[in-house]
């Protein structure tokens, strides 16, 4: 009986070592509950922007204006005999075209129907060197040229600005396009000059003809040549003139002065081409 009650303790004690070696089931900490998924409101697309050229162009054309006059710039220089001449057309970017525009916009006071005139690259090459000598080929005349790129633009007419070349009063000597020349003896007595040969062209919008102003065609011409040794605006330095002439490009003395000079001759030639009629 005791040995009964002795394996009955040890079997007890046994049970009780196990459970207490035994760990306690592990309770798997609670899952955090999931955040509300929040939904992006949508965006609205933003609505284009309107770009300055189309409000521009929007709307009925009654002039068209197209430049073709800032690309190069003449540097020239004269002595005694024309052995001594020398020339060179300098590439420029002084913003001559955008003046065209603005002085016609000035003139018209802002009108809205006053468009410019994109044209391709080269399109005026035609017209400044001409090939025909004796017969004039209608592929190198403005009407031609301009109704090569117009097919589209609807106006009711087009104002074109070109250069033109001219002679030197009391000489031989042609001054082309928009540029300077400097002349003289040596290197003693010499002067300095900037010109601006611009003429000015309207050309019909349906039938792609000229529009001839007689008055104002004679008159701006004769005004020009007059005005060329008179006009103090067209008097320079002899320091500003560029040499060589490869620096009358980045000369910005020269370039503020040559831009009053074509400011100066849009202004008094460009109201004859504007009037209606």
């Amino acid at each position: 009986m005791i040995r009964f009650a002795a394996s009955a303790i040890v079997l007890l004690s046994s049970l009780a070592l196990a459970a207490a070696q035994t760990p306690p089931a592990t309770t798997a900490p609670p899952t955090p509950p999931s955040k509300p998924t929040v939904k992006k409101a949508a965006t609205k697309p933003k609505a284009a922007a309107v770009k300055p050229a189309e409000q521009v162009n929007s709307g009925p054309c009654r002039l068209g204006v197209i430049s073709a006059i800032g690309e190069h710039y003449s540097v020239q220089k004269f002595g005694v005999t024309i052995f001594e001449a020398e020339a060179k057309e300098v590439p420029i970017d002084w913003g001559l075209d955008d003046l065209v525009f603005a002085r016609v916009r000035a003139a018209t006071n802002n009108d809205s129907s006053i468009r410019r005139i994109a044209y391709p690259k080269g399109a005026f090459d035609p017209f400044y060197h001409a090939k025909a000598i004796f017969i004039p080929d209608p592929k190198e005349t403005l009407p031609v040229i301009v109704k090569g790129f117009t097919a589209n633009a609807n106006c009711d007419r087009y104002l074109v600005a070109t250069t033109f070349k001219t002679k030197l009063p009391n000489s031989n000597m042609t001054l082309n396009g928009i540029g300077t020349y400097n002349q003289g003896l040596g290197n003693l007595i010499r002067h300095s000059h900037l010109f601006a040969n611009v003429a000015i062209t309207l050309i019909d919008g349906r039938s792609y003809e000229q529009i001839k102003r007689p008055l104002t065609d004679i008159g701006a011409n004769l005004a020009t040549s007059m005005r060329l040794f008179e006009d103090p605006i067209t008097k320079l330095d002899n320091s500003l003139f560029p040499d060589p002439p490869e620096t009358a490009s980045t000369n910005a003395a020269l370039r503020e002065r040559t831009r009053a000079l074509v400011v100066e001759r849009l202004d008094r030639n460009l109201p004859g081409y504007l009037k209606e009629e």
